[in-house]
């Protein structure tokens, strides 16, 4: 049985953790109002994005580029993993490797090639358990102050410059989507070759037809690129909510938590406590009578 100071030191130390607790979802929840307008505002632009592009592919192009045609071949996927820099945020890391897993385990199982592409040092270092020799890149934000377009577009022409190469046929994205404080939805985005959603084609554009200048294939050469881009900074973004949302959720449980643990511990120190003082004077009582 822990003696009356190690239970009080045992309180003190819960104590300070659930000021730690409780400092860290105040915070949270200050840059999660920032996060949740940014990754809203990236929504629509790149839905918009997405629509254009469909409208385009559909008006026909016989010199469509590769990034949207691809290679005719789905051999080997490259799978961009996009987790946090830091933990402390429940599960929000693990849910996106995951999903991540379960697809490279279903392409191994098919018999693809998978070669992984981690930003962020957290999904990096899940995967790295059991797919270490699949990583073949790696970009960490943690210097990153705030995340901007540019940091999207450096991962973008990475992967962009990967393509050239012919280091893949596929391109698949996984990041969270950030629906709410407790709920973020883990995602997987083609990329490559570019994914025309059939409903965004339509949106917006009735029966009308449209003549492109210059041609529809030198737009599609220069907006392809710029869209994977896009799509990469939309998934930053909705992380960097999911992130602050699930860290600010997973604090709040740690505070109460911590609460639970002080009144629990308080309680078996009161009660040995008071044992210690019933027992010493029951000595004093018992020395008194014998003399």
């Amino acid at each position: 049985m822990p003696s009356l100071k190690d239970l009080k030191n045992r309180i003190a130390t819960v104590k300070a953790t659930q000021k730690i607790t409780k400092a860290m979802k105040m915070v949270a929840a200050a840059k999660l109002r920032r996060a949740q307008e940014a990754a809203e505002a990236a929504r629509p632009y790149s839905q918009r994005m997405s629509a254009v592009l469909a409208n385009i592919a559909q008006a026909g192009t016989n010199d469509a580029p590769r990034l949207m045609t691809g290679t005719g071949n789905d051999q080997v996927h490259l799978l961009v993993v996009c987790t946090a820099e830091r933990g402390l945020c429940g599960g929000f890391n693990s849910q996106i490797a995951r999903l991540a897993r379960e697809h490279t385990r279903k392409l191994l199982s098919e018999g693809k090639t998978v070669k992984i592409y981690c930003v962020g040092k957290k999904g990096y270092d899940i995967l790295r358990r059991d797919f270490a020799s699949l990583i073949i890149e790696r970009t960490e934000l943690r210097d990153v102050k705030k995340i901007g377009f540019e940091n999207a577009d450096q991962i973008g022409k990475k992967v962009i410059s990967l393509f050239n190469k012919d280091e893949f046929d596929v391109c698949t994205l996984f990041y969270s989507e950030f629906k709410s404080v407790i709920s973020q939805i883990p995602t997987a985005l083609q990329l490559i070759p570019a994914a025309v959603p059939a409903g965004e084609a339509a949106a917006g554009s009735g029966d009308a037809s449209y003549e492109y200048e210059p041609d529809a294939g030198a737009i599609l050469a220069d907006l392809i690129p710029r869209n994977i881009s896009v799509q990469v900074f939309r998934a930053l973004l909705e992380n960097v909510a999911g992130e602050m949302g699930a860290k600010m959720s997973a604090m709040d449980n740690a505070t109460r938590n911590a609460g639970d643990m002080i009144n629990k511990l308080t309680l078996k120190y009161n009660r040995q406590r008071q044992a210690q003082i019933t027992k010493e004077l029951i000595e004093i009582i018992s020395g008194a009578e014998a003399l």
